[in-house]
């Protein structure tokens, strides 16, 4: 698994270097004058640091990189699909994903055929896996390997009167939560609708199904058997959906919730006005820079919460592909071998993303002997522990078309218009249907 040797590193490293190797400013990254890279990236805050570092590519190649669209990943994959039906994809370079990959048959090149072994060995065993595909190595993995923590507002449990009403409330002393249970406790408890609200979740596409998934998980469930037959509408899957439902109709959560992805989370919780939030390592250095968040000072990090039987830990990591139409294939290796470089990653998880190489964990063990940012020590001993309970989605291309049909039964659940029963019977139908359809039984 994705764990096994990012966590012999991560145990022990409680900071993020910042360093540069002479070797790596040495790295020649070929030569290609004249040449054009179109490329279809993910957007957002967290990512613009290493597209920053295209022009450093551009001066050593003599080689232009146009983005052509840069959206979240599910607009992405959308635009992507629609390349593929439409037969467009003579762009080059494009943002993947650990749980997107299987289902862009055909449209990937295997990077082993333009990438030496020792240009890939560099990377951690687990996540090359992860990003091998039917034996094909479909993109090269950035920093940006995600499992969520818990990321809080510590004044909330440094308040003597709030400690006070919560325990004679629900019986039990305020702490940071550690069950999936103390966390709706609490997030009930701070809301104070709608100037503050107790956490957030991302509410529609693939987003509230990988959470749902990882909390079923927690819960002693899965989402499919080992036929793919889908099995979340189980007793597991309603004790997981009703955590959503409870938070929702305790206006504990924004009521714009159910439209949320990614991006909408972490600006919420920057604003200060969110007590408690599972999130993506990407944001700990935004969440605590005062320029961008209110909440910065007052953040802490703990791992995440278990549910009944298990700790979550939905997984994945972001990468980049070349496409099998690419006419400068060579340039396209050069620049998806740099935005993943020893150099790009160490620059990248600088701001709290973790990386994808060994020799970048390497480092930062390194300077945490010296370290002295207690909040950078704080995360990565969370996402370290954290990193011990991952798990990924299931290496199906179907996982996606899975997760439109999925989503928007649990939103009607969360919303009143089903009970969680009915929705779930509703989803596992769907998602039966297409696996037949698919031919796994």
């Amino acid at each position: 698994m994705v764990r096994s040797k990012i966590t012999k590193v991560l145990l022990s490293a409680v900071a993020v270097s910042a360093l540069t190797t002479a070797a790596h400013a040495a790295e020649d990254w070929g030569k290609f004058p004249g040449m054009t890279i179109e490329a279809k990236l993910i957007g957002g805050q967290q990512y613009e640091g290493l597209y920053g570092r295209i022009a450093d590519w551009e001066a050593a190649t003599g080689a232009k990189v146009n983005i052509i669209s840069k959206k979240s990943h599910f607009e992405i994959d959308k635009e992507i699909k629609s390349d593929m039906a439409a037969g467009t994809t003579g762009w080059c370079v494009g943002s993947n994903h650990t749980s997107f990959a299987p289902q862009y048959e055909g449209l990937y090149v295997d990077l082993k055929s333009g990438l030496s072994s020792a240009q890939i060995e560099p990377y951690v065993d687990g996540i090359i896996e992860a990003s091998t595909v039917n034996g094909e190595l479909l993109m090269l993995p950035r920093a940006q390997f995600d499992v969520s923590v818990l990321y809080y507002l510590k004044s909330n449990y440094e308040d003597a009167d709030k400690a006070k009403a919560f325990k004679a409330e629900y019986g039990y002393d305020l702490a940071v939560p550690k069950t999936w249970k103390e966390m709706k406790d609490q997030a009930i408890f701070f809301a104070d609708p709608p100037n503050f609200y107790g956490t957030q979740y991302a509410g529609k596409d693939e987003a509230i199904v990988g959470r749902f998934y990882e909390m079923v998980v927690a819960e002693g469930g899965n989402y499919l058997d080992e036929s793919n037959k889908p099995i979340f509408n189980s007793e597991a899957g309603q004790r997981a959906l009703q955590w959503f439902v409870d938070l929702y109709q305790a206006k504990a959560v924004p009521a714009g919730t159910t439209s949320y992805v990614w991006d909408d989370l972490g600006q919420g919780f920057a604003s200060g006005t969110i007590a408690l939030n599972l999130d993506w390592p990407g944001w700990a250095g935004f969440f605590n820079d005062p320029e961008s968040s209110k909440a910065a000072g007052n953040v802490g990090v703990a791992v995440q919460p278990m549910g009944s039987v298990a700790r979550t830990g939905w997984s994945g990591t972001h990468g980049f592909s070349v496409t099998n139409d690419c006419e400068n294939k060579d340039a396209a290796f050069s620049l998806v071998h740099f935005l993943t470089s020893e150099e790009s990653q160490l620059a990248e998880s600088s701001g709290g993303s973790l990386p994808t190489r060994d020799a970048v964990w390497e480092a930062n063990l390194k300077q945490a002997k010296n370290g002295d940012d207690a909040f950078r020590a704080e995360a990565l001993a969370a996402f370290a522990e954290g990193a011990n309970h991952a798990f990924a989605v299931p290496k199906i291309p179907e996982w996606g078309e899975t997760t439109n049909i999925v989503f928007p039964e649990l939103q009607a659940a969360i919303v009143g218009d089903k009970t969680v029963k009915q929705a779930l019977d509703d989803a596992a139908e769907g998602v039966d249907e297409l696996m037949r359809e698919s031919g796994y039984y």
